[in-house]
């Protein structure tokens, strides 16, 4: 068994990628218009998994984007919580977190030991980001804010 990737459905294409892509640091791999049944999907992954995605065709994060029907309605993705989550590895978890934060996100559940932060997507979808290796050192602003919300 090998896994491939999770699918995301997102209420608005430029809002998520640039949530996903922009702000989190993943990378769009394919993109996919379907004419016929009037939805895009895009493909993303982590940057160390890139090669991998590209050659083996996952890990990825599969965004589905149903176009709006005829008269122009949308539908509404609700209950993003009891989807879980997704999560990442990243270098330096405070970094991860500010830029997050200067693009405007709410850090859930902010990284006060070091190791482990929550936030959400545009479309509630909670994101777990994860220090790789040891924890860093416990560092201001985050080891005095409080979490935000829920993840």
């Amino acid at each position: 068994m090998q896994y491939l990737h999770t699918m995301v459905r997102v209420a608005n294409l430029d809002d998520a990628l640039h949530f996903y892509c922009n702000l989190l640091g993943l990378s769009e791999v394919s993109r996919y218009d379907h004419q016929q049944g009037r939805f895009t999907l895009v493909f993303l992954s982590a940057p160390d998994d890139l090669e991998r995605a590209r050659d083996k065709k996952g890990p990825m994060v599969e965004l589905t984007y149903n176009w709006p029907d005829e008269n122009g309605a949308q539908e509404d993705y609700d209950g993003g919580r009891n989807f879980g989550h997704l999560a990442y590895r990243v270098e330096n978890i405070y970094a991860a977190c500010q830029r997050l934060a200067d693009g405007g996100v709410t850090i859930n559940r902010p990284p006060r030991d070091g190791h482990m932060a929550f936030v959400r997507s545009p479309d509630g979808i909670s994101i777990e980001l994860l220090q790789a290796g040891d924890p860093l050192p416990p560092q201001q602003p985050w080891v005095d804010m409080p979490n935000t919300g829920s993840w």
